[in-house]
């Protein structure tokens, strides 16, 4: 069965941000539910202290390999939660986030949090997502 994706915007403004209100899916056979992804490397060791870009960027790297790993990727994203510990930072760099999604054709329905820390003081951002196949 193919996955159908039927965005749900009641007003425009968000999908001019890169992300839709609402997204109903039909005809899914699995779905992934990821842990949230940080800039950290192999070893799980923090990466690029202080630039919110580099971080981003290695985020999204971080959670498409676990996408790959579970025979999805970014196009298969039907959630996405960022928290971040400096959300000026985050909306400065945003287009790291949104030219990703964009490039694989999806604005997921997303939720932006502003947190006191996450869980090494150096990170700045941490996504975690959902997808279905």
């Amino acid at each position: 069965m193919v996955m159908e994706r039927t965005t749900v915007n009641p007003w425009a403004w968000s999908a001019q941000l890169g992300f839709n209100q609402g997204e109903v899916v039909s005809g899914q056979t699995r779905t992934l539910y990821c842990a949230g992804q940080t800039s950290t490397d192999g070893d799980g060791q923090a990466q690029h202290a202080g630039n919110m870009a580099a971080q981003l960027a290695l985020s999204l790297d971080n959670l498409e390999a676990v996408l790959a790993e579970g025979g999805m990727s970014l196009a298969n994203l039907v959630r996405l939660n960022v928290y971040t510990t400096d959300v000026d930072q985050l909306f400065a760099h945003h287009g790291v986030l949104t030219s990703r999604l964009g490039d694989a054709g999806v604005a997921p329905p997303s939720t932006l949090l502003g947190v006191a820390r996450l869980a090494m003081p150096e990170l700045m951002v941490e996504i975690e997502g959902t997808a279905v196949a």
